[in-house]
C-alpha cells in the first residue's frame, strides 16, 4: 500500500512538473516574442531618427552629427521601452495587428516623441540635430511600427493556413460574433476549419469583407456557395437560434451532406463556461424544443426564498429539475416526495451532491396513502406545493385505467387535502396537454386532477392552479431515448403516423415556466406554456437517423394506438385563454369539481366508451 501511494504521489508530482514545465515554456516563449518586438520597434525609431535627419540635410548622409545622433537614438530607445512597458505594448494585453495595439502604439509614440521631442527641439541645434528631426522622426516611426506588425500579422495567418490542411467552412451570421470566429480561425494554426465565405439575411451587409472572407450571399445562397467552395460544415454564428431558424438551417443544409456547428448560448458565453470556439453539433432538442425564456426572476423568487417547498415525484424528470431549480432560489426547506428509493437518491445526488438518503430533504411516500401524506404534512408545513407525481404513459394506462384512478386521480385528492389542511398558500399542479379535449385515460384522469384543484382553490381563497404543457425531451420513457436506442440496435424506428404532430419543449424550459406561472397565476386558473408549433414525429425520426450517420435504419408506421390524437390540443374549445402577464403563458378556467361529485362509475363508463366527457 505504501509502495503504491508512493508510486501515485510520484505520479502526481510528475504530472504537476510537467505542467510546470509547459507553463515555463510558455512563459519563456511570450517574453522571447515581447523582447524581439521591442526591439524592431527600437529599430523602427532608428531608422525613423536617421530618415528624419536625411530628409531634413536633402537626403545627404554625410551632413549628419553621428554622435549625437546615436545618443539621441539611445536616449529613445530607453524613453520608448519606459513608456510602452506600463502602456503594456509587450505585455500581451492586445490582439497582435489589431487596432486596439495599433492605437496603444500610436498613444505611446506619441508620448515618447513629446517627452525626447521638447527638449530635443530646444537644445538639439547645439548639438548639430536640427529642430524638425523628432517631430519627422515620430510620425516615420508610427507607420514603420504599424505597418511591420500588420506584415507579422499577415505571416501569421498565412503561416496558419499552411500548417495544416484544414476543413473550408461557411459562416453563417456576420454580426459580431461571426466577425470574431472568422478572424480567430484564421490566426489561428490549431483549428481545423479555414473560413471561405460569410452568409448573413441583413441586406447591410452584403459588402462586407471580414479580412480574407467576404458575405457573398443570404442564407438562401448556401447551394451555390457550397458547390463553389467545397464546403462541408456550416458554422452557426448566431447565439440562442430560436427552433424556427435551426429547421430552416438543418432543412437547407442537410440535403447538401454540412455537418452543422453551432456555438455557446449567450448566457454560457457570458457566465465564461464555454468560449465562443468551443462549437458543438447540432442536436434535436436545437430542432424541436430550442427558445430562450426568459424568467421573471424576481417574481419566481417572492413566492419560494425563505418558505417551505414540497415536491411530489421528486425522482421524476420533471420533479428533478424542478427541486434543481428551486434549490438555486434559496427556499427555507425543499421537502422531496417521491416513493422510488433509487430516484430520491438520484435527485438528492442532483440537488445537494450528496446521495446517503439521511438528510430530511428526502421523504419516501406514495401519494395514494392519505395517512402518511397527512403525517408529512402536519410535520413539515410546507408554504408552496408542487405537484408533479404522475403515471404519465398514455398506452399503459389505457390498459390499466384503474391505476390513472387511483394515482393521477385519488392521488391528486390525496395531496390536496393534505395541502388544504395545513394551510398551503400556493399549490401548483402539473399537467398535460392530453387534458385539454381528451380522449385517452391518461387525458382523462388529468383533466379531473384539474377541475379537482379548482375546486381547492374555490375552497380555501389560495392559489391553487394547474401548469398545462405537451411532451418534454429527454424524461425518461420519452421519444427521443427511445428513438435513439432504436437507432443504435439498428432500427427500425416505429412511428405511428407519419402527419402526427406533438408539442416539444425541453425539461429546464418547461420547468423554469413552471415556476414562474406559480408566481403569477391566480386561484383556480390553468396556465398553459407556449410550446411554439408543434412538430411532426415522422419528421424528428428522420433527422435523429440523418445525425447519427446510420443509412440503414428505416422507419416503419404503426398507427395510431388507443386513446391517441393525431394532433394534440393545449387549450379546448370551451376555454377562453389570455396571456395578461406573460408571452408565454396563457391563463384558462376549467369547471370545478368537488371530491364529493367525484364519480367511478362515470370514469369506467368513460374508459369503456361509453360516456363522452
Amino acid at each position: 500500500m505504501r509502495a503504491a501511494a508512493t508510486a501515485g504521489g510520484d505520479h502526481a508530482a510528475g504530472t504537476s512538473a510537467g505542467a510546470d514545465t509547459g507553463s515555463l515554456t510558455a512563459i519563456r516563449g511570450i517574453r522571447r516574442r515581447a523582447i524581439g518586438q521591442a526591439t524592431l520597434d527600437i529599430l523602427c525609431w532608428a531608422v525613423a531618427i536617421v530618415v528624419a535627419e536625411m530628409l531634413r540635410f536633402d537626403l545627404s548622409l554625410t551632413r549628419i552629427v553621428w554622435p549625437p545622433t546615436l545618443v539621441l537614438i539611445a536616449i529613445v530607445a530607453v524613453v520608448w521601452v519606459a513608456c510602452a512597458w506600463p502602456g503594456k505594448l509587450y505585455r500581451h494585453r492586445y490582439p497582435y495587428g489589431s487596432f486596439e495595439e495599433a492605437r496603444a502604439v500610436a498613444g505611446v509614440t506619441l508620448v515618447c516623441a513629446v517627452l525626447v521631442g521638447t527638449p530635443e527641439i530646444i537644445f538639439g541645434t547645439q548639438f548639430g540635430i536640427p529642430r524638425s528631426a523628432m517631430p519627422i522622426a515620430f510620425l516615420l516611426a508610427l507607420v514603420l511600427m504599424l505597418c511591420t506588425r500588420y506584415a507579422i500579422r499577415l505571416w501569421n495567418e498565412r503561416r496558419a493556413e499552411k500548417l495544416a490542411e484544414r476543413e473550408p467552412v461557411v459562416v453563417f451570421g456576420a454580426g459580431f460574433l461571426g466577425s470574431t470566429i472568422v478572424q480567430r480561425l484564421l490566426t489561428d494554426g490549431s483549428s481545423p476549419y479555414r473560413p471561405v465565405a460569410l452568409l448573413d439575411d441583413d441586406p447591410t451587409k452584403k459588402n462586407l469583407r471580414i479580412r480574407t472572407v467576404d458575405v457573398v450571399g443570404t442564407f438562401d445562397d448556401l447551394p451555390a456557395v457550397v458547390e463553389q467552395t467545397g464546403a462541408r460544415v456550416l458554422i452557426v454564428a448566431i447565439t440562442d437560434a430560436n427552433t424556427h431558424l435551426v429547421r430552416r438551417i438543418t432543412t437547407l443544409a442537410e440535403p447538401l451532406g454540412l455537418e452543422i456547428k453551432l456555438v455557446p448560448s449567450l448566457p454560457d458565453l457570458l457566465s465564461g463556461l464555454h468560449g465562443p470556439f468551443d462549437f458543438r453539433d447540432l442536436s434535436i432538442e436545437d430542432i424541436v424544443g430550442r427558445r430562450p425564456v426568459n424568467t421573471d426572476v424576481e417574481m419566481t423568487a417572492k413566492y419560494l426564498t425563505g418558505k417551505r417547498v414540497l415536491v411530489t415525484g421528486a425522482g421524476g424528470s420533471i420533479g428533478q429539475e424542478l427541486c434543481a431549480q428551486i434549490h438555486h432560489f434559496g427556499p427555507k426547506e425543499l421537502i422531496m416526495v417521491d416513493r422510488d428509493e433509487t430516484a430520491l437518491q438520484t435527485v438528492d445526488m442532483k440537488v445537494f451532491g450528496t446521495a446517503l438518503l439521511t438528510a430530511p430533504e428526502t421523504v419516501l411516500a406514495d401519494i395514494r396513502d392519505y395517512d402518511a401524506l397527512e403525517a408529512i404534512f402536519e410535520e413539515r408545513r410546507p408554504d408552496v406545493v408542487f405537484h408533479a407525481a404522475a403515471l404519465k404513459h398514455l398506452p399503459m394506462l389505457q390498459r390499466f385505467p384503474e391505476e390513472a384512478w387511483k394515482t393521477n386521480v385519488l392521488g391528486t385528492l390525496n395531496v390536496l387535502r393534505a395541502a388544504r389542511a395545513t394551510g398551503v398558500q400556493t399549490f401548483v399542479n402539473i399537467s398535460t396537454d392530453k387534458a385539454a379535449c381528451p380522449q385517452s385515460v391518461l387525458g382523462f384522469s388529468k383533466r379531473l386532477a384539474e377541475r379537482l384543484t379548482a375546486s381547492f382553490a374555490q375552497q380555501t381563497h389560495a392559489r391553487y392552479l394547474s401548469v398545462r404543457f405537451g411532451n418534454v425531451l429527454g424524461s425518461r420513457g420519452s421519444m427521443v431515448p427511445l428513438f435513439s436506442r432504436m437507432i443504435e440496435h439498428g432500427g427500425p424506428v416505429t412511428v405511428t403516423d407519419p402527419e402526427v404532430t406533438r408539442y416539444f419543449m425541453t425539461i429546464p424550459e418547461a420547468c423554469q415556466l413552471v415556476l414562474q406561472a406559480g408566481g403569477i397565476g391566480r386561484p383556480g386558473e390553468v396556465l398553459i406554456l407556449d410550446m411554439g408549433e408543434p412538430v411532426k414525429i415522422y419528421d424528428i425520426a428522420r433527422r435523429m437517423i440523418h445525425m447519427s450517420g446510420r443509412k440503414d435504419v428505416k422507419i416503419i408506421f404503426t398507427g395510431l394506438r388507443p386513446g391517441e390524437k393525431l394532433n394534440e390540443d393545449l387549450v379546448a374549445e370551451t376555454e377562453n385563454a389570455e396571456r395578461p402577464f406573460s408571452p408565454l403563458i396563457s391563463h384558462a378556467k376549467v369547471e370545478p369539481l368537488r371530491p364529493e361529485d367525484l364519480d367511478h362509475d362515470r370514469w369506467a363508463a368513460h374508459v369503456d366508451g361509453r360516456v363522452r366527457v
